[in-house]
């Protein structure tokens, strides 16, 4: 009988390691297809994020595109705004200064534009007019 549980428990232990030998396989077998696998699928990722980058920077500059158009139309916008009240402020300024009296430029620029004409006409008076006393004292 010892022959039989001998013979019986080897088997079992020749199946027991045949099973443990399979489930390792299996286990190498496991990492062997996650490394195909695994590789592929980074791949595949990578190349999906290659697609996503490049569509996100047509999109991104569409849209820096877009907004700067925007901002270019608000700020000549603006501009001729400011332009315009600009010009209000200068027509009320002007008109308040004169109802007080005072000159524009152009006004202040005729003026002295005469005064010194007449500055120079004066100045030639001068030697014809020191002349005359000087002729006069020799003749008496």
């Amino acid at each position: 009988m010892e022959t039989t549980t001998t013979t019986t428990e080897k088997n079992l232990q020749d199946e027991l390691k045949e099973s443990a030998h399979r489930i390792w396989l299996a286990g190498l077998g496991v990492m062997a297809a996650a490394g195909e696998e695994g590789t592929k699928a980074f791949n595949h990722l990578v190349d999906r994020g290659r697609e996503f980058e490049s569509k996100n920077k047509d999109e991104f500059k569409a849209q820096a595109d877009k907004a700067k158009e925007q901002f270019d139309k608000a700020k000549t916008k603006a501009e001729g705004q400011w332009e315009e009240w600009g010009d209000k402020l200068d027509e009320m300024l002007t008109r308040s200064l004169h109802r007080l009296g005072v000159p524009t430029r152009d006004e202040i620029r005729t003026l002295t534009q005469r005064v010194e004409e007449l500055t120079a006409k004066v100045e030639g008076l001068k030697p014809r007019v020191a002349a005359e006393p000087v002729e006069a004292a020799k003749v008496s």
